[in-house]
């Protein structure tokens, strides 16, 4: 089994399929998620090659390895970095300990290889079935929904860090703070059932002195994701007659809720909430913001926003578009193309 050939035999397409379903495990970054998947990938082919079992390829669906299987430092460098000089076989080693340290493989030595079980197939959460549960739009209420908030938050803002895990705890702080000064733009869609908030935006007026940002590294104004002290983006009063731009600082959905239905549902409340928002900023006309996710660069782009900004290190985007445009779009008709599966 030659792991320079494991993009032929499982396709990068169906590669992603795992990994945006990995995306709500705490600690499990973008990166991350994609070297697991691969690493999975290749146990399993490697166990079939070995037990002699042909299988259609290329691979559509994974089924995990049976027991453990052995792999070199060398083969996962293989498998993690290809014929690249980024990484060594140490590196792929510290790879391997991370796995273990998320819970997502065993490993043990039987005397000279390392042996690796898969443990872990999918998040929990995505076994839910979201047909059967009944969301709706809401006001933010800090007192009850910012720690279910800033919990799920904090995932995706750890699957674009490598380096540092976002504290759920900081994030709250900051959401209470901000409902404080103008929390008539912050909403959720909560379980019609528990009550609980699964999804969340914060549409936040831009005071004008703080609008070189949008055009500057989208990594240093990442306030909730990044640990310091001093937010670079600063709120607009209400009636400040030089507020022109809103950031959408926030606006996920919980992994498995994430469905088209209710992506249209927050979307829509959020036109809503801009239209009530016009009459304390009456000259607002830009919305700014950075997609998280490559799901959530796709949907920017469904509805007309366009890149205006990058980060190459973190693949990170400014994109903007126009408050009257956003507000024009008929919102079920601009996402019937999206494949949202």
């Amino acid at each position: 089994m030659d792991a320079y050939n494991l993009n032929e035999y499982f396709p990068i397409s169906e590669q992603h399929k795992y990994v945006s379903q990995l995306q709500g495990r705490v600690g499990l970054t973008r990166r991350r998620a994609e070297y697991f998947v691969k690493l999975w990938a290749y146990l399993f082919l490697k166990q079939q090659h070995e037990l002699n079992r042909r299988l259609e390829l290329p691979l559509t669906d994974l089924d995990l390895p049976s027991g453990f299987v052995q792999c070199t430092h060398r083969e996962a460098q293989s498998i993690f970095y290809g014929d690249s000089d980024q990484g060594s076989d140490r590196a792929a080693g510290m790879m391997i300990d991370k796995f273990v340290g998320l819970g997502l493989i065993e490993k043990k030595f039987d005397g000279n290889n390392i042996c690796i079980r898969v443990k872990s197939l999918l998040p929990r959460n995505s076994l839910i079935d979201t047909n059967t549960i009944e969301l709706f739009p809401d006001s933010f209420n800090p007192r009850v929904d910012a720690i279910p908030v800033a919990t799920f938050l904090s995932r995706y803002y750890n699957w674009i860090d490598n380096k540092n895990v976002v504290v759920p705890q900081r994030i709250a702080r900051i959401l209470r703070e901000w409902a404080v000064l103008y929390p008539a733009s912050m909403r959720v869609l909560r379980r019609r059932d528990t009550q609980n908030a699964v999804g969340f935006y914060i549409l936040y007026p831009v005071a004008r002195e703080s609008e070189d940002n949008f055009f500057m590294s989208p990594r240093k104004s990442l306030y909730l994701g990044i640990d310091i002290e001093v937010d670079p983006i600063k709120m607009a009063a209400p009636q400040d007659p030089d507020c022109n731009a809103i950031q959408v600082r926030a606006w996920q959905i919980d992994f498995p809720y994430k469905t088209k239905h209710n992506i249209e549902m927050l979307l829509i409340d959020a036109q809503n909430t801009l239209i009530k928002m016009q009459a304390d900023y009456p000259n607002m006309c830009d919305i700014y913001t950075i997609p998280l996710h490559p799901a959530d660069q796709q949907l920017g782009y469904a509805l007309g926003f366009q890149n205006i900004s990058q980060d190459q290190q973190a693949s990170l985007h400014w994109i903007y578009i126009a408050l009257d445009r956003f507000l024009a779009l008929n919102i079920p008709q601009q996402l019937s193309n999206l494949n949202f599966t």
